[in-house]
């Protein structure tokens, strides 16, 4: 595709990203929870350097508490090691949504800094917006020596298969020196250094109102924060590019939107949460429209982390996979004369009592995007989000992208026509009344953007 002499703008954006070499011996696709929490505990034992751990929480339940406990073990073994984690400060500092409060993760970190007196692992929170539901830490992606564990999940039982049920993702292991120092590089520079960020493992740490001033202009400096690196590449090697932002206008977003109309045969894209921005949906319609394929592959509403079945007691909360699916109803009704054609396909992911995380993109057989982002409103505006965009021209990875590919593929069915779906009429009739009166207010477009 970039070797041709005339590229469009879509093109030239991607030509123009700078890049790593990469090499393929030192990237490895991960294929379960399971294979994901071995990977990430044997590396951290075997560390020699550094440990930056990433994730929007780090849970206080067993699978979180291996994962710490090895930190803390590895710590132990080798002084010198230097480990830090990142977690978002309001996350870390609340329970679960619908859970009755008690004690948080940051009573746990300091637990366990109480408990290792003679060992220091900082918790950084890190506050995007003075409020959860306005931002958060979404950055994904861990650091150990030279090699970069990427991962939507973050750290608790259900994403590391520690009992009964998962939480699916995609995990890659990429071992490239200049990729993760310029990953850490920014976050020692732009977030651990910035004045909103706290630990979380001490005691004395300051409430959220009295940051707020920091806070926003935290969130405002992070705007014009990208990763600095310089390219090593060309566009006819395997390659990968760094990508932060925040906010509609950042790099990241104007990547994902570039990324999509390269396809010249097939988009394939995964989400959790079926709300993607206008302006994606466009881009989707546009490559319909040229004659190209689409897959989407989307989280059925009862693997949604938020689905309560119907013999336990309703939350509030518990409407969201629905409104995800009338989302999902609405898209697939305008577009199904793509569908019926064969040329739209969308898949919806469903393993029993398992939950579906899965996001990132496939473009043709050159192009894949790693990312927690769940292309969404709120991803677009609200949270600080990253990605590693891989350029892989000669497809040294096929094998692998086709092997997640299909086990990806493997529990899903496939949409025939938009009606296969229900209806609200079809809903509890506890969902129902609310997303009824949720519309007659018109809060169903204002939770579309912060959900």
């Amino acid at each position: 595709m970039l070797s041709k002499f005339k590229r469009n703008k879509h093109q030239q954006h991607l030509a123009q990203l700078p890049k790593l070499s990469q090499s393929v011996a030192d990237f490895t696709t991960l294929y379960s929870p399971a294979h994901f929490r071995q990977t990430l505990l044997e590396k951290i034992f075997s560390a020699t350097r550094r440990i930056c751990i990433v994730a929007l929480y780090l849970e206080n339940d067993d699978g979180g508490r291996s994962i710490l406990s090895a930190l803390y073990e590895a710590k132990r073994r080798r002084p010198e090691l230097d480990v830090r984690i990142l977690v978002d400060w309001h996350r870390a500092q609340r329970g679960r949504i619908g859970v009755a409060s008690g004690a948080t993760n940051a009573d746990w970190y300091c637990e366990m800094a109480d408990q290792n007196p003679d060992i220091v692992i900082p918790v950084y929170g890190v506050p995007v917006n003075t409020r959860e539901a306005l931002g958060v830490l979404h950055l994904k992606g861990s650091v150990i020596d030279d090699a970069l564990l990427y991962s939507g999940a973050s750290l608790n039982d259900v994403y590391l298969h520690q009992h009964d049920k998962y939480r699916y993702d995609r995990y890659q292991l990429i071992t490239n020196p200049q990729l993760a120092d310029t990953m850490v590089n920014w976050i020692d520079k732009n977030l651990i250094q910035a004045e909103a960020v706290h630990r979380l493992d001490q005691h004395e740490r300051p409430k959220s109102p009295e940051i707020k001033n920091e806070t926003r202009q935290f969130r405002q400096d992070l705007r014009g924060f990208d990763y600095d690196f310089s390219g090593d590449a060309n566009n006819e090697q395997l390659a990968v590019t760094p990508l932060v932002g925040l906010g509609k206008r950042s790099l990241l977003n104007k990547t994902i939107y570039h990324l999509m109309p390269c396809a010249e045969q097939k988009l394939t894209l995964c989400t959790p949460y079926f709300n993607m921005p206008a302006i994606l949906v466009r881009n989707i319609i546009w490559l319909l429209q040229q004659g190209r394929e689409v897959e989407i592959i989307v989280g059925d509403k009862t693997a949604n982390d938020f689905y309560v079945p119907q013999d336990q007691p309703f939350k509030i909360i518990s409407a969201l996979p629905y409104l995800y699916e009338i989302n999902l109803r609405r898209f697939l009704s305008r577009l199904q004369y793509y569908v019926s054609s064969g040329q739209l396909t969308v898949r919806l992911w469903k393993d029993r009592e398992n939950s579906y995380h899965l996001k990132g993109m496939w473009v043709d057989d050159e192009w894949i995007l790693i990312t927690g982002n769940n292309l969404n409103p709120r991803a677009w505006r609200l949270d600080l989000e990253n990605a590693v965009l891989i350029h892989d021209p000669l497809q040294q990875l096929a094998d692998q992208r086709e092997k997640e590919l299909a086990l990806i593929r493997k529990n899903t069915s496939v949409i025939q026509h938009f009606r296969d779906l229900e209806s609200i009429a079809d809903y509890p009739i506890k969902v129902r009344k609310l997303i009824r009166r949720l519309r007659r207010i018109r809060i169903d477009k204002l939770i579309s953007r912060i959900l």
